[in-house]
């Protein structure tokens, strides 16, 4: 029961300083960056899910696994 209520604490105080940090962030205090990182998907870059690349390289994937019938 110990261990339990310890990993509640902890896991309690992770999500206020990560709470903490992102309103920080958001509100735009000097000197605290977020913990996590803005995202910059770029349609066309080969990693983003409506590039030719990435569907083409998802396509092929299923079909050697066997999702379709190639």
């Amino acid at each position: 029961m110990k261990t339990m209520k310890r990993w509640g604490v902890f896991f309690i105080a992770a999500l206020l300083v990560a709470g903490a940090l992102e309103m920080a962030d958001q509100y735009g205090v000097p000197g605290v960056e977020s913990a996590v990182p803005e995202a910059q998907a770029i349609i066309g870059r080969p990693l983003t899910p409506v590039s030719v690349a990435g569907v083409a390289r998802r396509s092929v994937r299923r079909c050697a696994v066997g999702v379709y019938y190639c």
